[in-house]
């Protein structure tokens, strides 16, 4: 399962409604190959759901991720911060063994 927090809820329903985005948008996130740690994170907003993929709903947020990625990503929790590092979502991985210091890369 992949999760989401309340500030990543929160984050996620502003986006939706200031981009006027249809009512059954959702997050896609997945693993691509790249980044400075070997795999990198995806993130879009989507509402086209393919045959393939695997969805979750977690605080009223619908999270949609493909099969291969999800080997990847089970157990991971969707989070958004705004500190002084940079802001935007990011993903508390338990599967990831390395991760880059600016946290979009990862290796296991």
């Amino acid at each position: 399962m992949i999760t989401v927090s309340d500030n990543a809820k929160a984050h996620a329903l502003k986006l939706i409604s200031e981009e006027n985005r249809p009512a059954d948008t959702f997050i896609r996130v997945g693993v691509d190959s790249g980044g400075c740690s070997g795999l990198s994170y995806t993130l879009i907003f989507d509402n086209n759901l393919l045959p393939t993929d695997q969805v979750f709903e977690d605080k009223g947020i619908k999270i949609v991720v493909d099969r291969k990625s999800f080997l990847y990503l089970a157990g991971t929790e969707l989070d958004y911060t705004g500190g002084l590092n940079g802001k935007g979502f990011v993903f508390n991985n338990p599967n990831a063994s390395r991760t880059c210091g600016c946290g979009e890369s990862f290796s296991v």
